[in-house]
């Protein structure tokens, strides 16, 4: 079992940091979070602070995937894996130098303006009954084969859980998403929050330029199955990506999530041929590593882990966009290096206890009751609120999928 895996993989790392922690506790302990649910006449309260959720890690099995998906050119979902990329990687990884402004001029950028919600993962649902179809046995003749539910607790994309997950160890960014419980199934999902907002809003030329790099990353470091080498004198198009499926089990909650795949390596011996494909500024001081490991790598760790990729391949590069060399980072080996770097490392179990506690959470006190949207919004160093709301603005499942014609046949 993965867990298991999991516990032999991370516990190690763990031993050096006991009584760091407890200096580190102490120092935050003013700063002690908890997340209020406001009920009449009840009080829920969800503490966030790392210490509280510093205990063995959680029963976690390993990631599978049950299906996948693909967007195309025009944003179409096709329910296909046409637009799964193969990782080729040059021949020299220390010495590479990759342009990532080249071509920028002629980039075809997705229209950022239309937010998409679920929508693709419930599509590729609605495509893949079978997969996803709970049929209890029944003992009486009346029906035998009545699809009522999706067999899973919980539905959303795997950046949700991974912004969940980091919570304890978060100082800057904030979280806003909504969840509903439809026919028994949590589905919960991401919105910018004011702060994100304005951030875009205030992008300058410059910062633009710098979120297309990982695009151009892609381009040099993966090609298409059928040429089997990386084209890069043709516009970066960043409407198509790949998306895996996966189905995990975390404690006692089943969960289903999609995921945007950057690319397979078929010389791999993996069980998970999945590649994350990463960029990063050089680090030129210890304390530059330091914030590396510290901001960078739990992100990167918690994205991967939770669909079972083994390697994050990270092209560094300088303020001119130049990737000077690659280096891959085993997935497996990333809290080690932590552990190995911050005399304040953050700690894997927490990160999984917490999202644990955050599902907990939700199932205790969200009714199964699809009129209602329940709103979380986080901000570091202050309460989680939640609130209960009626309105549209926040109500992100389409009609299309609530009458979905398969319900109840």
């Amino acid at each position: 079992m993965f867990f298991v895996w999991c516990n032999a993989q991370i516990g190690s790392t763990m031993k050096r940091s006991n009584l760091q922690s407890v200096n580190h506790n102490q120092d935050c302990a003013k700063k002690l979070k908890t997340i209020h649910l406001p009920e009449e006449g009840n009080s829920f309260i969800l503490e966030t602070l790392s210490q509280h959720h510093d205990k063995p890690f959680p029963f976690f099995k390993e990631p599978k995937e049950i299906g996948s998906f693909s967007i195309d050119e025009k944003r179409q979902f096709q329910n296909d894996r046409r637009q799964l990329r193969i990782y080729t990687p040059p021949s020299n990884m220390k010495n590479c130098h990759f342009d990532l402004r080249l071509g920028y001029s002629s980039m075809i950028k997705k229209d950022e303006s239309i937010y998409n919600y679920l929508n693709n993962l419930l599509s590729w649902i609605m495509s893949n009954k079978q997969t996803v179809t709970n049929l209890p046995s029944k003992t009486n003749d009346q029906k035998t084969d009545k699809f009522e539910r999706l067999n899973t607790d919980f539905v959303c994309w795997r950046g949700l859980l991974t912004k969940l997950a980091c919570i304890p160890y978060e100082n800057k960014e904030d979280i806003l998403l909504a969840v509903i419980n439809f026919r028994g199934t949590y589905y919960m999902c991401e919105y910018h929050t004011e702060s994100k907002v304005e951030q875009i809003k205030n992008e300058t030329p410059r910062q633009k330029e710098m979120c297309a790099w990982g695009f151009k990353f892609e381009q040099y470091m993966t090609a298409d199955r059928n040429l089997g080498v990386p084209v890069t004198n043709v516009p970066v198009n960043t409407n198509v990506e790949f998306g895996s499926v996966a189905c995990t089990r975390l404690g006692n909650h089943s969960l289903l999530f999609g995921a945007e795949v950057d690319c397979e390596d078929l010389g791999s011996t993996d069980s998970n041929k999945y590649v994350e494909l990463k960029t990063c500024r050089i680090t030129e001081s210890q304390r530059q590593y330091e914030n590396f490991c510290k901001y960078k790598l739990i992100k990167w760790w918690v994205q991967s882990f939770l669909i079972g990729v083994r390697h994050i391949i990270c092209g560094f590069r300088d303020d001119r966009g130049l990737v000077q060399y690659l280096e891959d980072f085993s997935v497996s080996k990333i809290p080690s290096i932590v552990q190995e770097t911050l005399q304040q490392p953050w700690r894997p179990n927490v990160c999984f206890n917490f999202l644990k506690a955050f599902l907990d959470f939700i199932k205790a006190n969200i009714a199964d009751d699809s009129r209602n949207v329940y709103v979380f919004r986080w901000q570091p160093g202050s309460p989680v609120t939640v609130e209960k709301r009626k309105d549209q603005n926040f109500n992100f499942l389409p009609n299309w999928y609530r009458k979905w014609s398969a319900w109840d046949n």
